[in-house]
């Protein structure tokens, strides 16, 4: 192992044990009980040896003596099982309130990121390290646990109980069995890589099934199932490939520290056998060493398949802590102040902006938006209409200029206030697993069902609602992928109309919507827009003719702007756009 890779682990066990340290009296009392089971486990033997002794030939059985060993020996086994349950149980107790703790700190921190990360990241990417890598994490960690300290309290416990019987033999027991370590150690060293691999590959594999499901429609539609299994066939085996070698450097682990732990008790039985018929032990005592020569290699071989576990759990959590050291978004002004019935004005003063420092797009934008003003942004795809939006938002920071609300810089609003206070209809929907009335209430989860309705009416989405089977009750899948995409977007409309918010966002609101119902939502939102500062993104020039300026943006910049008679009549951009709408075939 690379000693940067030597580093990178240090810090993620020094990390691990941080997220233990809360629980640290479990785990004190957790190895109290390991170390008292490892010492009625390593009294057994004893107890066999005595027992041996008492049959020292035909007839010639002390049965009285006998019986009470074995009554003692059905003592130590049952407080032996009684302590591992409890140890097993504050175990897993620790386990799973570490996992909890992992998991609802990754939750919560990607609440946090910036959407940028969110952005340029791949969805399966950052499922699988909330959800997979947390769960073989928890795997590792309890066998670590489960294992781990009671092996080491078995090895020196078993150590102390041989040189009580035989010093000579149990040097060489001492001596000899540590190799397995070595090689367990050894192997160990060189899957830890692999494993990270194999992590990485599964959160390929995770990425491309969650977008081949998710967009299964559009797969069927331009006959990409080839292609899609190409992709999944390539990904597959590159994990399979991965797999197989971090399967079989872990997998000989186990028999090599076998194979080595053969030789030494077969040494001890040579030797011990030597021992007794020069007098030197009884054939109980040989017995009760061979038990603990054998007692002696099986924490070994526990301890390496516990190593090779820890190294896919450390792997997993350095993916896990990876993300969380993900820079989270720049947090509010410590000043900030909270947006409070704001007058509609909007001032976007100089503004530059891009995603990328090598790629700009928005160039020196300035616009005064008035209170109430209607305000369209139309203009060829990639232009910045969606950007501007962004902006408005702070899902994004402008990199130049000033963008002002009621006459605060945004900067010195919380987001929060601020995102309140806009309500958005987007192109691309989105409704969570519930009730259609759960999701319409969505911003506003303490909404009455009257005004469910109402804001269902207003958007036109009452009759469709009502001719379902148990109308606001219906219960809607992940995405809304049991009803249709007009529905669904209707649905958001409705989301919107509940909230009646002061400003608003419609970045193509209506795109699937049929022409009879968007006449009717275009007069719902006419209604709703009236008195509010509106932002109109749209490709259909037919729905924003009412707009008080449109802003015809062409390259990130803005090329025009007026009301929609004025642009025809400049005779320029946005006529050629209207001409090419409206043109007669």
């Amino acid at each position: 192992m690379k000693k940067s890779e030597r580093i990178r682990q240090r810090e993620t066990i020094s990390r691990v044990l941080a997220y233990i340290r809360p629980y640290r009296l479990k785990i004190a009392v957790m190895l109290v009980f390991a170390m008292i089971t490892v010492g009625l486990t390593l009294y057994a033997p004893v107890l066999i040896g005595q027992g041996v002794d008492q049959i020292v030939g035909p007839g010639q059985v002390d049965y009285g003596r006998l019986w009470k060993i074995l009554l003692t020996l059905a003592g130590v086994i049952g407080a032996t099982a009684l302590l591992q349950w409890m140890m097993n149980l504050l175990t897993n107790q620790v386990t799973y309130h570490v996992v909890e703790d992992i998991r609802g700190r990754a939750f919560n921190h990607l609440q946090q990121v910036p959407v940028s990360y969110v952005d340029q990241s791949q969805p399966g990417d950052i499922l699988s390290r909330i959800v997979t890598d947390v769960g073989q994490f928890s795997d590792g960690l309890l066998m670590g646990f489960t294992q781990l300290f009671t092996g080491i309290a078995a090895i020196l416990g078993t150590i102390g109980f041989m040189i009580s019987l035989n010093g000579s033999i149990a040097l060489l027991v001492v001596v000899l069995t540590p190799v397995s370590l070595f090689v367990a150690s050894f192997i160990a060293s060189r899957t830890f890589s692999m494993f990270q691999v194999q992590s990485e590959k599964r959160a390929d594999m995770t990425s491309l099934v969650e977008e081949l499901v998710g967009g299964q429609r559009v797969v069927q539609a331009f006959s990409y199932e080839e292609r899609g299994m190409e992709r999944f066939d390539r990904i597959n085996e590159e994990l399979r490939t991965c797999g197989i070698k971090a399967l079989f450097f872990s997998s000989i682990t186990n028999p090599s520290t076998r194979f080595v732990n053969g030789l030494v008790y077969t040494g001890v039985s040579i030797l011990g056998a030597f021992i007794v018929i020069g007098g030197g032990m009884s054939v109980g005592q040989l017995i009760s060493f061979l038990n603990y020569a054998n007692q002696y290699t099986k924490p070994f071989n526990e301890i390496s398949g516990v190593i090779t576990e820890l190294e896919n759990a450390l792997a997993c959590a350095k993916r896990i802590f990876d993300f969380l050291e993900t820079p989270p978004e720049e947090p509010d002004d410590p000043h900030a102040q909270v947006l409070e019935m704001p007058d509609g004005s909007v001032d976007i003063d100089k503004v530059s902006f891009s995603y990328r420092p090598d790629t700009p797009l928005l160039q020196d934008i300035t616009i005064q938006v008035k209170p109430g003003q209607r305000i369209a942004i139309v203009g060829p795809t990639g232009c910045g209409k969606t950007t501007m939006i962004n902006l408005l938002m702070r899902f994004y920071d402008v990199n130049a200029g000033e963008i002002r609300v009621s006459g605060y810089p945004v900067k010195q609003l919380t987001r929060d206030s601020l995102r309140r206070n806009f309500g958005m209809v987007l192109q691309e929907t989105w409704l969570k697993a519930g009730t259609i009335a759960q999701n319409i209430a969505y911003g506003k989860p303490d909404a009455s069902r009257e005004e469910i309705e109402q804001a269902a009416r207003q958007a036109h989405a009452h009759g469709f609602i009502q001719r379902m089977k148990d109308g606001y009750d219906t219960w809607i899948v992940e995405d809304g992928e049991n009803i249709s995409q007009g529905q669904k977007q209707l649905l958001c409309i409705a989301r919107v109309m509940l909230m009646r918010p002061p400003m608003l966002i419609l970045d193509e609101a209506t795109s699937s919507i049929d022409t009879r119902t968007e006449i009717r939502v275009q007069q719902a939102f006419e209604q709703l827009m009236e008195g509010r500062t509106s932002f109109v993104v749209a490709h259909r020039l037919s729905t924003i003719q009412t707009a008080d300026r449109i802003l015809v943006m062409k390259d990130g910049n803005i090329i025009e702007q007026g009301t929609h008679e004025e642009l025809l009549a400049e005779e320029g951009f946005y006529a050629k756009l209207y001409a090419s709408q409206f043109a007669q075939s």
